[in-house]
């Protein structure tokens, strides 16, 4: 591992000509050469990433070992890599759980907090148990959660208020909001 992380570095340090357009995340970001964005981050009132996110959606899910692992690298791409600012938070999101993750600028906790996707996101898609959520939608209704916490556009209280202001995120997605990458 510790090879592949040396050969990530000498290839970021090398000149790269051709940077992807991807102009509203670039301002976050120092290197996009070989950085591959998540499918979404969460904003700060003041604009800055406090959340990074990979989202699978029906038929895949987490608990495929080898997609987890590659998911979970992805993240410590951007956040190790790529960002200017240190980004406290990482998420991976499927149809069964909602883990969130800390991130102290080295390492990658294990999940500090695991949701059950259906208990939170039912509020905004009554029928979700019953339907096949696919990426995008799990995304947009993911994001729909977030945004709730953030501005209250749907309730004074929305589902997991408490633990997210446990974890400290609470505090900072209040007044802001969230941006996709697909």
């Amino acid at each position: 591992m510790q090879d592949w992380i040396k050969a990530k570095d000498d290839y970021l340090d090398a000149p790269n000509p051709r940077l992807p357009d991807r102009e509203h995340f670039a301002v976050l970001l120092t290197n996009l050469g070989d950085i591959e964005l998540p499918n979404f981050v969460a904003m700060d009132k003041d604009g800055r990433a406090i959340l990074v996110a990979e989202v699978k959606g029906y038929p895949h899910n987490f608990k495929d070992t080898k997609r987890r692992k590659y998911a979970l690298l992805r993240l410590i791409d951007v956040l190790k890599y790529a960002t200017k600012n240190l980004i406290p938070f990482a998420m991976l999101v499927d149809k069964i759980n909602i883990e969130f993750f800390r991130w102290d600028g080295q390492i990658l906790s294990e999940p500090i907090l695991i949701l059950d996707t259906p208990d939170v996101l039912s509020y905004y898609e009554p029928k979700f148990n019953e339907k096949s959520v696919y990426d995008m939608y799990l995304t947009g209704l993911t994001e729909g959660w977030l945004r709730d916490l953030a501005s209250h556009w749907n309730s004074e209280r929305p589902p997991y208020n408490k633990e997210m202001e446990e974890i400290g995120f609470l505090k900072l997605i209040e007044g802001g909001t969230t941006k996709t990458y697909y």
